[in-house]
Formats: structure tokens, C-alpha cells, sequence
């Protein structure tokens, strides 16, 4: 037995066989190929920098690189108005902006803050980032306002605000208004949110008790814009369609960027004193950017 084992280490084919399984080569790990997990975030961010903000979001939930970008100031600067800080000083006062970093800063300017005792609200488009504006009836200058038997502000949940001024009857309708806000440059519409009747629920379901709703069919309102730069806009228009919210449409002003803030000045007025009128709801004064008209339903 000794004899078959020391010649087997002596055969040249088993030192052979031992040799070409010790030294041959271990195969080589794969190779992996780079991903969008690899680009740095620097150059992530520069693409985001083109697209609009529902995109970066949406992209931003591809992994962490792509996350990290999207929080990146420039990004986000570049979809905020051109006078963001102006718009940040006049909603929310001093110190906001050196709290919050620029994606925070768009997300808070796309809701809908509150300013002004609650009279005033302020947005940005997220689809355009064109910058909104609404004042509440509160917020206007209305003849008889104080008179119980011609004015009253009734509670609903149709009004951003909560509540609409509702006219029962009166001669001399009026209701005026005026503001300054620091608009960016460009085109605006404002509009006057109304309804013939007044809505109410029963059961659940939504009516609208259009009792004292009379005279607006015997003389169109009249609706005037003026600036502080000398715009003015006029435009009139017989009220209709009772039971419905519509918008409609005061005019237009421009905005070319020289001053810090616009001053603004309109009215609705029916004033012969020929008839009564009544039966409407005022709901609020609405500005948007005339890129945005279109899709609003108005006269």
C-alpha cells in the first residue's frame, strides 16, 4: 500500500492534474453597470432645474440622489415669482424666507394663505406659478352694509371665506374696493364672484331659494377697474342664471414690473333708482393672470 501511494505522488500526471487546478485563474466578478442611482446630485439638479414642479416630484421619488436634487435651492428658485420676497413680506410678514429653504417657501406661497384680518388670500398657481388673489365680501366697501333689511353676511361653505354678503332688496346698489399688492409682471383679470339666489341645504341636497331675486334684468350692472398707473377698464352685464356661482368680468390691467406694488380700485354699481333689485350673493373679488382666464367660467 505504501508503495502504490508514493507512486502516485511520483507520477508526472498527477502533478499535472494538481498544478492546472491550482493555478488556474478565478473568473472575474460581473460587471455592474452604472445607473441613475450614480449621477451626482449636482447634476440631477440642473435637470430638474427645466422641468416643472409636479415632474420634480415625481422624479424625486426615483431614489436618493434624485430625492437629495430636489431639494436644491436654485431649483426651486427658479419657480418662484421674480419679487418672491416682496409676495413673502406682504402675506406673512418679516423673517419667513430666512426660515425655510426655497421648496418650502413655494409650498407655503401655493396654499392659500390668509392676510388681512382674514379679509385677503394669496396663491400661486402650481400649474403656471402666476400668482392669485381673492378679497372677501368683508373686505369690500358695500352701500347699506349696515342695514339689516337691505345687507346681511350669511354663513356657507360655497366661499372660500365662509361667508358671502346676501342683498334682500334695495335702490341703490353699490359696492366698491381698493388695495395694493405686490403683483408680479404681466396681464391680470379680476372678476366678482356672484349668484342670484341664495343656497341652502335640505336633506342633503343643495337648493337655492330664489324668492327675492328681481331687477336684474332691467338694467345691466356696471363694472369699472382703475390702477395707479392710470388703467382703467369698464365693461356691463345683465346678471343671470340664478341657482349658480359665476364670475364675472370687471377687466384687465397690466403689470410691467416698475413699482413694488399695485394699487387697485373697482366697483359694481346699479344705481337707477327707477326699481329695486335683490336676491344676490356676493361672494368675493377674484385676480388671476389672463394666461389663466381661460379656463374659468365668467361673462
Amino acid at each position: 500500500m505504501g508503495a502504490n501511494l508514493s507512486s502516485s505522488f511520483a507520477d508526472p500526471n498527477v502533478y499535472s492534474l494538481v498544478g492546472s487546478l491550482c493555478l488556474q485563474p478565478s473568473p472575474p466578478p460581473p460587471r455592474i453597470k452604472p445607473g441613475l442611482g450614480d449621477l451626482p446630485e449636482s447634476c440631477v439638479a440642473l435637470v430638474l432645474e427645466y422641468l416643472n414642479p409636479s415632474e420634480i416630484c415625481r422624479l424625486a421619488k426615483l431614489n436618493r440622489a434624485f430625492r437629495g436634487a430636489s431639494w436644491a435651492d436654485f431649483v426651486w428658485e427658479s419657480k418662484l415669482p421674480v419679487n418672491y420676497e416682496d409676495l413673502i413680506e406682504r402675506v406673512f410678514g418679516d423673517g419667513l424666507e430666512d426660515k425655510l429653504c426655497k421648496r418650502e417657501v413655494y409650498t407655503r406661497l401655493c396654499r392659500a394663505n390668509t392676510f388681512d384680518d382674514g379679509t385677503k388670500k394669496a396663491w400661486l398657481d402650481k400649474r403656471t406659478g402666476g400668482v392669485c388673489l381673492s378679497i372677501a365680501s368683508k373686505g369690500l366697501a358695500i352701500t347699506g352694509i349696515d342695514d339689516r333689511r337691505y345687507w346681511n353676511h350669511i354663513p356657507t361653505e360655497e366661499s372660500s371665506f365662509n361667508s358671502v354678503a346676501y342683498l334682500q332688496q334695495i335702490w341703490w346698489f353699490e359696492v366698491d374696493g381698493q388695495f395694493e399688492f405686490p403683483f408680479p409682471a404681466g396681464t391680470y383679470s379680476l372678476f366678482f364672484r356672484l349668484q342670484l339666489g341664495r343656497a341652502a341645504k335640505r336633506f342633503g341636497r343643495r337648493i337655492c331659494n330664489t324668492e327675492h331675486v328681481h331687477g336684474w334684468d332691467i338694467k345691466p350692472v356696471q363694472f369699472q377697474l382703475w390702477t395707479s398707473d392710470g388703467q382703467y377698464a369698464s365693461s356691463q352685464c345683465f346678471l343671470e342664471d340664478p341657482g349658480k356661482w359665476n364670475l364675472y368680468h370687471a377687466g384687465d390691467f397690466v403689470v410691467d414690473g416698475t413699482n413694488a406694488s399695485t394699487k387697485l380700485k373697482f366697483s359694481m354699481t346699479q344705481i337707477d333708482c327707477t326699481h329695486t333689485k335683490g336676491g344676490l350673493c356676493l361672494d368675493s373679488i377674484l385676480v388671476y393672470p389672463c394666461k389663466l382666464k381661460e379656463g374659468l367660467g365668467h361673462f
